[in-house]
């Protein structure tokens, strides 16, 4: 295969993989999911980077998890299992735009979860709206 040249177009942009993770997994709408918040059957869940958190805060008892983990931490063939993620709640992922969390929920939809969606718009767009965000230290 031929290397390509720096600089120069991908085969697949980052919008085409975010636009066909949210054709397989549609985003779920800012008001639904605020809603959600308090809900016992639903878990959202922080994508985002430990920074990002600490510098914006989170939503109220969102559950960390870091995106470079999600598919270890649901697996329970994983050696890095958390059973918190595969409590049988309905996931409500988010980062700070929707991106990552569009290509995470594709993701554990591939891997066989069932009830798993994301945030349209992520933090930033919940945060804007000025739906209840909490600290990061906790």
């Amino acid at each position: 295969m031929a290397s390509r040249e720096p600089g120069t177009p991908l085969r697949r942009s980052f919008a085409d993989l975010v636009g066909e993770a949210n054709a397989i997994v549609p985003p779920l709408p800012l008001a639904d999911a605020a809603r959600l918040l308090g809900d016992d059957t639903v878990l959202f869940v922080d994508l985002r980077e430990p920074g990002e958190i600490a510098r914006e805060g989170q939503i109220p008892g969102a559950y960390r998890a870091p995106r470079g983990l999600l598919e270890f931490w649901v697996d329970p063939a994983s050696p890095y299992y958390r059973a918190d993620l595969d409590s049988g709640r309905r996931l409500v992922l988010y980062c700070a735009s929707a991106w990552r969390s569009a290509l995470a929920a594709r993701s554990l939809v591939e891997m066989g979860m069932t009830d798993v969606t994301h945030i349209d718009g992520g933090f930033s767009a919940w945060k804007n709206a000025g739906h209840p965000i909490e600290s990061s230290e906790r």
